[in-house]
């Protein structure tokens, strides 16, 4: 007698405690219903064509997501703009034989990022992103953090589509 009773109890208690979630946007709308442009991002720091390869993947990590459709130029609801501010670079570790040779970096990125509902002018993000990652010197610390790129632009990227489909507006 005991045991159905148990057993009605963990199922009722497994139905209700995935009950907060859901498949879908994050903002409870219909998937893809809004169209999202993503202008160039403009750099503003010294590493070559970095603003290319965030602009790319906040388009394709756009794509991949619900939340929006990614739309053609001058078409969008909502337009993203960014300039990318910051370009950081800091000693982790070093070899052992010389103590003022590093052997890994971290690199940090800080883009100002804007999101303007295209109608009403409206801002809807207007924050700056960071995003990091570790750098690996090889033989060449250029061809290293050129190699990083786009680890570094899909990190930025995932933290600004994180912020476009959170933040509640």
């Amino acid at each position: 007698m005991r045991l159905p009773a148990l057993i009605s109890a963990c199922v009722v208690a497994l139905l209700t405690g995935c009950a907060g979630y859901h498949l879908g946007p994050a903002q409870g709308g219909v998937a893809r219903e809004k169209t999202i442009e993503v202008l160039p991002f403009n750099n503003q720091t010294l590493q070559p064509r970095l603003g290319d390869a965030v602009t790319q993947a906040l388009r394709e990590r756009l794509q991949a997501d619900v939340t929006y459709r990614l739309a053609r130029p001058g078409d969008g609801e909502v337009v993203v703009s960014g300039v990318l501010t910051r370009y950081h670079r800091q000693g982790l570790s070093y070899f052992n034989q010389d103590a003022t040779t590093t052997q890994n970096y971290r690199v940090d990125i800080v883009a100002h990022v804007i999101a303007r509902n295209r109608a009403t002018g409206k801002t809807l993000l207007d924050k700056d992103v960071t995003a990091y990652t570790l750098v690996n010197v090889g033989t060449d610390l250029a061809s290293s953090e050129r190699q990083a790129s786009p680890l570094l632009a899909e990190d930025l990227a995932r933290n600004i589509a994180e912020r476009l489909t959170n933040e509640a507006w």
